[in-house]
């Protein structure tokens, strides 16, 4: 089956000059695909601006106009995070309109998985606030709109970027279809994201938060994986997988303290795949988030396409991680979060 990818120069268009999250995260990762002959196994999806009332179905109209409004007073710092340039609003709509098509594509049959290369990243914003880098929240919009579009009844949402994704939980917290597993490093920003947090009223239990200790790599990611997601998955048996698929809980990324490689990327990424194609005739689909050493980055979305296309031979340019800390030890937390969420 294909596998497709969204990219389009308009995501290049939200300048964020020096801020670590820029233009040449995505020039890197296209670079890196065409250099390597990737690029050409893959099927192009172009993405489209999202609507106003697409983007309403996660954030207040009043935020939208502000945020439209900032952008044609010339951008600016929303905090002291994040930061638009005049072309900013376009590449969010842009971004949202890329992870729906995403979706779409992956619903509709045109491709078996598809990866939304988009930029800004989402999951930190919130129904009236941009934070973390974060306008709209390209993932939260597409699983919403799929709902609506698809009549789905039930949708997984994994995001293992390094943070967690605020803005995704408190937007299903309350929502018994959409099951969202998050593994992040804690406590750390944004601050949330911990074991007790599992969902209110009838969703109680579809948030699993998985808080992981500073110095986690391949072995103990895998270990959350194996001993939580999967079965929570299983049992949940979601109709489609979205994933908020961010890389700087890789051990040469500056902004966290993890030990994930390429490699490790890699098996998490099989084993989504896995569930996908276990659980929901493999509809799988991927937006980007974080992960902000370059070359980090692009070698793990390579490592991410040829899981998804099938290729065996996932080449890591960066290796293993030097012995900057001990391994955490995290039984006691996987034993408590199985307590928490009722697993053998």
């Amino acid at each position: 089956m294909k596998v497709g990818y969204v990219y389009d120069p308009i995501y290049l268009k939200h300048n964020t000059g020096q801020h670590v999250e820029n233009v040449r995260r995505l020039e890197a990762i296209i670079s890196y695909l065409e250099q390597t002959g990737l690029k050409q196994q893959l099927s192009q999806i172009k993405p489209r601006v999202a609507t106003t009332e697409e983007i309403s179905l996660v954030h207040h109209k009043q935020y939208i106009s502000y945020i439209q409004e900032v952008a044609k007073k010339g951008g600016g710092w929303l905090d002291v995070d994040t930061v638009m340039s005049p072309n900013s609003y376009d590449a969010a709509l842009y971004a949202v309109g890329g992870v729906i098509r995403a979706t779409e594509a992956v619903m509709d049959g045109k491709v078996g998985s598809a990866f939304a290369l988009v930029r800004p990243p989402g999951h930190h914003a919130t129904a009236a606030r941009a934070m973390g880098f974060c306008l709209f929240n390209n993932v939260a919009i597409a699983a919403k709109y799929a709902l609506n579009k698809y009549k789905l009844e039930r949708i997984l949402i994994i995001d293992f970027d390094v943070h967690h994704g605020n803005g995704t939980h408190d937007t299903f917290y309350d929502n018994p279809q959409v099951l969202y597993i998050s593994t992040h490093q804690y406590p750390f920003y944004p601050g949330t994201g911990s074991i007790e947090e599992t969902g209110s009223g009838a969703a109680k239990g579809t948030t699993v938060n998985i808080p992981l200790p500073a110095g986690c790599g391949d072995t103990e990611y895998l270990l959350a994986f194996e001993q939580i997601i999967i079965p929570i998955a299983k049992r949940f048996s979601p109709q489609l997988i979205l994933a908020s698929a961010g890389y700087d809980s890789h051990w040469a990324d500056g902004i966290a303290l993890m030990q994930v490689s390429v490699i490790g990327f890699a098996q998490m990424v099989r084993i989504i795949k896995g569930l996908a194609d276990e659980l929901c005739s493999g509809r799988l689909a991927f937006g980007l988030e974080g992960g902000y050493n370059l070359t980090a980055l692009a070698a793990s979305i390579k490592a991410t396409f040829d899981v998804l296309l099938g290729n065996t031979n996932i080449e890591d340019p960066l290796g293993q991680a030097p012995r900057r800390f001990e391994a955490s030890n995290i039984t006691s937390l996987i034993k408590s979060i199985k307590g928490i969420h009722n697993l053998p």
